[in-house]
């Protein structure tokens, strides 16, 4: 398809389309708590787009919070959250995440993924663990190491903007059973009152018993469109329809079967949708629908990689939810929505 038969969702919004866009959102906001957001956010290609204001590469990803926070200029803002990938690597420190605080608008939510050192149970054999690699890591799931190096930051730089602590597990090589051993063990031992989420990369996890973990502990399943993992709905199914927390994480990563390094050759410089995945749309704006009628908030991350341009299949999503009919109890109770 040429560039002049792009649909709207397929191409950077014109002004008559943010017209659109905002009267969209403002519809979709009466009747949902929706939080859409994108799996990080400094990106160059997405200048033009959501980026109009001059940055210093050295200081693009810092401080760029803030226009992407209040996009659309002038209407409703279009993302109420957003995920912070780098703490996966290295947790956020009190100073980088009270910066990030300052730029966004109270009502805005961080989603953080969880240092990994929490979540490998062995060091893949990369350079990049150095002398740990291959070894198993003695701090795996460890709730001390949690409490000190990750949320503590949080707690005290971001007070009112916390969003849910994403813990990914990758196929840790270790059976289901022993792995929902510990981790009900660990979810049993976190803190109270800030919200959780644990993201599956082995279908054999998703069990009765792991539904049960999770709404034992009222920690949300994370619903991830990869490449290894069923698709949306059929997670859900597995869960037996049932959403495990007063809230809910969706992250739209990669097309189904596509290793994520093929995704990044496919989809740089990440500047238009180079293929739609229309049935994770499909699927997305069904478990937002489903989980917004059950009083529960739907937090959406999409990353560039599912389709090639993470706010376009943000914008097409939006529209295909406020299409749907409406639900007679589509907003959360406040009760429920005061603790994310």
């Amino acid at each position: 398809m040429s560039v002049d038969q792009a649909s709207l969702q397929d191409r950077c919004p014109t002004a008559r389309d943010s017209t659109v866009l905002f009267q969209a959102i403002y519809s979709m906001s009466n009747r949902l708590l929706v939080r859409f957001g994108t799996s990080s956010w400094a990106y160059e290609g997405w200048r033009n787009q959501i980026y109009h204001r001059p940055y210093a590469a050295s200081r693009f990803s810092k401080d760029s919070l803030a226009e992407y926070a209040t996009y659309p200029t002038g209407g409703m803002p279009l993302f109420r959250t957003v995920g912070i990938d780098h703490s996966f690597y290295r947790p956020a420190s009190a100073t980088q995440l009270a910066h990030y605080a300052s730029q966004v608008p109270a009502d805005f939510h961080f989603c953080s993924k969880v240092w990994e050192e929490l979540t490998v149970p062995v060091y893949a054999d990369l350079p990049r663990y150095g002398t740990k690699a291959g070894k198993p890591n003695p701090r795996f799931l460890d709730s001390h190491l949690f409490r000190e190096m990750v949320l503590q930051p949080f707690l005290e730089a971001l007070p009112g903007h916390i969003g849910p602590f994403i813990f990914e597990f990758q196929r840790t090589g270790m059976d289901p059973a022993v792995f929902l051993d510990v981790l009900d063990r660990f979810l049993a031992d976190l803190p109270a009152g800030v919200p959780y989420a644990v993201e599956i990369r082995n279908p054999a996890v998703l069990s009765p018993r792991y539904r049960d973990i999770l709404l034992a502990h009222q920690v949300a399943h994370t619903y991830n469109h990869w490449t290894g993992m069923p698709p949306l709905l059929t997670q859900h199914r597995l869960l037996n329809e049932r959403f495990t927390a007063p809230f809910v994480v969706m992250r739209l990563l990669t097309p189904l079967g596509l290793p994520y390094a093929d995704a990044v050759d496919r989809y740089a410089p990440y500047n238009r949708i180079v293929t739609p995945q229309p049935q994770m749309r499909r699927e997305a704006a069904s478990l937002i629908h489903s989980a917004s009628s059950q009083g529960v908030t739907p937090y959406v991350l999409v990353n560039n990689r599912s389709e090639g341009n993470a706010p376009l299949t943000i914008q097409a999503i939006v529209e295909m939810v406020t299409a749907l009919p409406d639900s007679p109890a589509l907003l959360p109770s406040p009760s429920r929505d005061s603790m994310i």
